[in-house]
Order: C-alpha cells, then sequence, then structure tokens
C-alpha cells in the first residue's frame, strides 16, 4: 500500500494555535495537546478577570469620590451623595464624578452644593 500524504489543513489549524501561544513558556508553547489546554485556560481567565477590572475600578473611583468629600466643603456622605444625583437625574456617574473630583475639587464642591438645593 502506498503512503498517503496528509493536506495542510490541520498543520495550518496547528500552527494558529501556535501563534497564540507563543509567549507561554516551556512545553506550553511546543505541543499541540498542551497548547490546547493552555489557550481554554488562558481564555476563560481573561474572561473571568474582565468582570474583575470593571468591579476594581468601580471600587477606585467610589473610594475616590469618597475621599474628597469626606474632607471639608461637602457637607454629607457619598450615599446621600449618589442617592441625590439620582434625584436629579443628573448625567454624571461615578467614573465623570471621579474625574472632577482628581482634577477639580472645587467643581465637585459646587456639584454637590448645588444638587443639595
Amino acid at each position: 500500500m502506498t503512503r498517503i500524504r496528509r493536506g495542510y489543513i490541520a498543520r495550518r489549524r496547528r500552527t494558529k494555535m501556535r501563534l497564540f501561544a507563543s509567549s507561554f513558556r516551556g512545553v506550553h508553547s511546543r505541543l499541540s495537546r498542551t497548547i490546547t489546554q493552555q489557550k481554554i485556560r488562558a481564555l476563560v481567565s481573561a474572561h473571568r478577570d474582565s468582570d474583575r477590572q470593571k468591579r476594581g475600578f468601580r471600587r477606585l473611583w467610589i473610594t475616590r469620590i469618597n475621599a474628597v468629600i469626606g474632607g471639608k466643603g461637602v457637607s454629607y456622605i457619598y450615599s446621600i451623595l449618589i442617592k441625590n444625583l439620582y434625584k436629579a437625574q443628573s448625567v454624571l456617574n461615578r467614573k465623570i464624578l471621579a474625574q472632577i473630583a482628581i482634577s477639580n475639587r472645587n467643581c465637585l464642591y459646587m456639584i454637590s452644593n448645588e444638587i443639595l438645593k
């Protein structure tokens, strides 16, 4: 029986996998089976940690706003500030408020005083 040469499709698929895993260390970047396992693991971690990153940024914004209004100039606490923002139907969210708090505290004081009225 003569030898049958295989096509290039499987080799092309493995090459794509190896390009994905080129930054992995050791066997994880060389062997096809372990590359497949590590690729699945990497994608799962990326999906999970994207949610963690969003959660972390929200915590950071809350901390920044709370730190600024905790000082002098504002007469109430973070939770009441956010409650009054929603009551006033303001378009300012926590991210924008945190940027204002860092760049210009007086502007945040003015916003909070306007909401208080």
